[in-house]
């Protein structure tokens, strides 16, 4: 019997227990879908998540321009003398407006992304990263207080950022937990929670685990002609990885598999005949994601999904040289990509159901490393973006850090700022306004309980 190669095998992967007890768990489908139109709640909600990877330099990405008096520290002027070779001419900035009466500027590459914060559909959060508990600069230099854990690694910030736990290992991320929560409301069939950018913590919950979709890729099998011989090989695999062997290892892995077709069978089932979007999507890998997205969320209604969590990156911003070019890039693949993403949402008719939002491992120390090439080092706390029809967007929110090295919100000497809002308080916002209540936000962020202070209002 002649099996497809390896590479050729699958190209959507999905550790999913869907497949388990599935005739039950569509009964159980059937009566909450129903308890949920009777109670008027069959409404769309998308969280989408697009991953900065190697550190995202905020300090280039939202630039002080005129701030109230009271903060002298936050000028243009004090940002341009210490970033030095770093510093972006005031006449590049991209200016933005507050409710507060201060000027920023975005990164001259973030024209889309600028043009959707005046129309009021995108925001800006200030200063958000991992925290154990609200912390002070004296409390961090004297160890006063629980810091998380290898603040400056990639690796560890990474996970962090996906799960929200920012003390020690985690299996789970934070939008997979959210997905647990959510799940009742979808087809069991079809995983809550979808990766276009390959396996991660992120969306990976205890009882539920994403699927990982390759854009651009033909899902499902592929190698099986249509004829005789095909079939009769298909129908043979088939059978395979329904034969109980007695061994639970392999039949733990037979029915991954199978799930995983049958997902991809859902799927191209759902797209067949779909026309395709008028809003045209960029070409870079960001931008092919999203579009992914976008036709994934198309189909929402023959998948049978009420509630849906999506997962995509965009790398090359570990910026320890060249940063002026390489940002400048990779910020300029995120406007395009983010903007293309908006309208499809609106030709969809969902802007106002879906809200997509940046994470990244940390920002980036306000003085530059040295060298010839100037780059910025590893820092903590960074500016993040949340767009969406429902967003109160046209606005930054949450406290801007003091750009003083060696100031108060520097954790050292050289404007590595101690974030002001939580990782915890982000999230809880987006997963809020997803329908998650109030009472079970700390399963999704277990130090949430810590921070007594309002969260950002930015939904």
């Amino acid at each position: 019997m002649l099996i497809p190669s390896r590479r050729k095998f699958l190209n959507i992967g999905c550790r999913s227990l869907a497949t388990v007890g599935a005739a039950s768990l569509m009964s159980r489908f059937g009566q909450v879908n129903a308890l949920a139109q009777s109670n008027g709640s069959t409404d769309y909600k998308a969280l989408v998540c697009v991953f900065l990877f190697g550190g995202n330099d905020g300090n280039n990405t939202v630039v002080p321009i005129s701030t109230p008096a009271s903060n002298p520290n936050n000028s243009y002027s004090v940002y341009s003398n210490v970033r030095k070779g770093l510093a972006l001419s005031l006449s590049s900035l991209l200016p933005i407006a507050t409710s507060r009466g201060d000027q920023y500027g975005l990164h001259p590459s973030l024209t889309d992304l600028a043009g959707l914060y005046q129309d009021g559909n995108v925001a800006v959060l200030a200063n958000v990263g991992t925290l154990v508990a609200p912390l002070t600069k004296t409390q961090y230099q004297q160890a006063g207080a629980a810091i998380p854990l290898n603040l400056f690694s990639h690796l560890d910030q990474q996970q962090e950022w996906q799960t929200s736990l920012p003390q020690g290992f985690a299996t789970t991320g934070w939008g997979g937990r959210v997905a647990d929560l959510m799940r009742v409301v979808n087809n069991p069939n079809f995983p809550t929670v979808v990766s276009v950018a390959g396996n991660n913590l992120f969306a990976t919950g205890a009882l539920t685990n994403p699927a990982a979709i390759s854009p651009g890729q033909p899902l499902g099998l592929q190698g099986f002609a249509d004829n005789a011989n095909s079939r009769v090989r298909l129908a043979a695999l088939q059978s395979l990885l329904t034969f109980d062997n007695g061994v639970s290892l392999v039949q733990a892995a037979n029915t991954i598999t199978k799930s995983g077709f049958d997902q991809a069978n859902l799927i191209n089932q759902a797209l067949q005949g779909n026309q395709p979007f008028t809003t045209v999507f960029p070409t870079s890998s960001i931008g092919q994601q999203l579009l992914q997205v976008a036709q994934i969320i198309k189909v929402r209604n023959e998948l049978g999904m009420h509630r849906q969590i999506f997962f995509a990156t965009l790398g090359g911003f570990d910026t320890h040289d060249l940063q002026l070019t390489d940002q400048a890039s990779g910020l300029l693949q995120l406007s395009q990509a983010m903007k293309a993403f908006y309208g499809a949402t609106q030709e969809m008719g969902v802007d106002r159901q879906v809200m997509t939002f940046t994470e990244s491992d940390f920002g980036r120390t306000l003085q530059p490393s040295g060298g010839s090439s100037v780059g910025s080092d590893h820092a903590w706390g960074s500016h993040h973006f949340i767009m969406g029809g429902g967003v109160k967007g046209g606005d930054l929110y949450g406290t801007f850090p003091t750009l003083a090295t060696t100031g108060p919100d520097d954790a050292n000497n050289r404007g590595v700022w101690i974030p002001t809002t939580s990782l915890d308080q982000y999230g809880a916002a987006l997963a809020s306004w997803f329908g998650v209540d109030a009472a079970n936000l700390p399963q999704v962020f277990p130090n949430l309980t810590n921070f007594t202070a309002p969260g950002p209002a930015f939904v």
